[in-house]
Parts: C-alpha cells; structure tokens; sequence
C-alpha cells in the first residue's frame, strides 16, 4: 500500500548529484519520491564538474550540463540546481560537497537535516569512494531502487558500514529504466527524446548541437 506524503520538515534538504549528461524525468522522478518520502524541504541537484571516476565518460561540457539541470528544475519551487562543485576547483567529491551544505546549517544555526539521494546502483560503489565515512558522518543517505540491483540489507550495511546502518535509508521509488548513455546514443542517430526529458531540456540539446556524432573524415 502506498503511504501518504510524510509531512515537511523546515529546513530540510537533500542533495542529489550526477553528472547529468544529460538530466532526465529519472533523475525528477527520483527526486520527487524521496522528497514525498522524507517530508523534504528543498532538493538540490548538484552538477558534477570532474567527478573522479567518470572523467573520460563527460559527453557535454560542465556548463551545458548544469544548464540543462536549470532548464529542467525550473517552476518546481521543491528543486533547486546547485553550482557548489561547479565552483570548487578540483574533482568532484561528495564528502566535501555534503559536509558544505552541513556546515551552511550549522552557520545559520539550524540543526542539519541534510541527506544525499543515490540509487541502489550508486550505492554498492560507495565503499570505494573518497571517504564514504565522511558522507555518513555528515548526513543521511536515501537508496532509491535501481532496476537489476537489490536494496541493501542489513547484513550488507553491516559489513560495509559498520555502526552506521542508522545512516541509510531504503525508499520506495519509480524504476524507470531510463540512463543517460542511452540518451546520448538516441540523439546520436537522429532519435527523439520525447518523453525522457523535459521539453526545455531536448530544446537545449537540439539547439546546442549535443551528443550528435561526428560525421567521419
């Protein structure tokens, strides 16, 4: 049975980041449950702009990406996009980017109620990213399904963040089996995005010539 909106929680807000090449009604979809899940204020979606280990898969530069995430948010008054990593020089790791957006709390003196959006995809990665225990110690993590790949249990949690099972969070989600690599590879071969992404966005796309393949010499 499908549980009601959880009611909204002042001050809340979840970071959900990617590299958004391009962004997608998943990556909404996504959002808009965890946000009716938690009860949360704000959702931020954070355009990657190095992220360590996608550096050779970036199709589109930063700046297409995080206008194409600014197109997509806009009139939802819940999402919001973020330039934090865009801004901080270096690779993109979600360790300094959550432990920010806590300390942001801490200075306007509100208690942090931060979270970070990931798919049960990303989430069996997270064990080899750059400090996950700093993730978990700044904030909460809320694993949306992923087709193919199972929600954690706790026997998982356990062995991979021990004393911090608390930390993590299973929802309920849309799985829509939509991925960005698919995306690329439609508009490649002259293929409509109708549908998978917002009309703004496949405007964008079109009118800046992205991801069409390279006519050969």
């Amino acid at each position: 049975m499908t549980a009601a909106p959880a009611p909204v929680r002042p001050g809340s807000l979840a970071m959900m980041g990617g590299t958004f090449d391009p962004i997608h009604t998943g990556h909404l979809a996504i959002a808009d449950a965890a946000r009716e899940q938690l009860g949360l204020e704000l959702v931020l979606f954070v355009t990657a702009a190095r992220p360590p280990h996608r550096l050779a898969d970036v199709a589109a530069s930063a700046a297409d990406r995080h206008a194409m995430v600014e197109l997509a948010v806009a009139g939802n008054p819940a999402f919001a996009p973020s330039r934090i990593e865009l801004d901080r020089p270096g690779p993109s790791f979600t360790a300094d980017t959550v432990e920010a957006f806590r300390a942001e709390a801490l200075a306007a003196g509100r208690e942090p109620d931060v979270w970070l959006i990931v798919s049960a995809e990303t989430l069996a990665d997270m064990p080899g990213w750059h400090e996950p225990e700093r993730i978990l110690a700044a904030c909460r993590v809320a694993v949306v399904p992923r087709d193919g790949y199972p929600l954690p249990d706790a026997a998982w949690m356990a062995r991979h963040f021990p004393g911090r099972e608390d930390r993590i969070v299973s929802l309920e989600g849309p799985l829509l089996a939509i991925s960005s690599t698919e995306l690329r590879a439609r508009v490649a071969v002259g293929r409509s995005l109708r549908y998978l992404v917002p009309d703004l966005v496949a405007r964008y796309i079109a009118d800046h010539a992205l991801y069409r393949r390279t006519p050969a010499q």
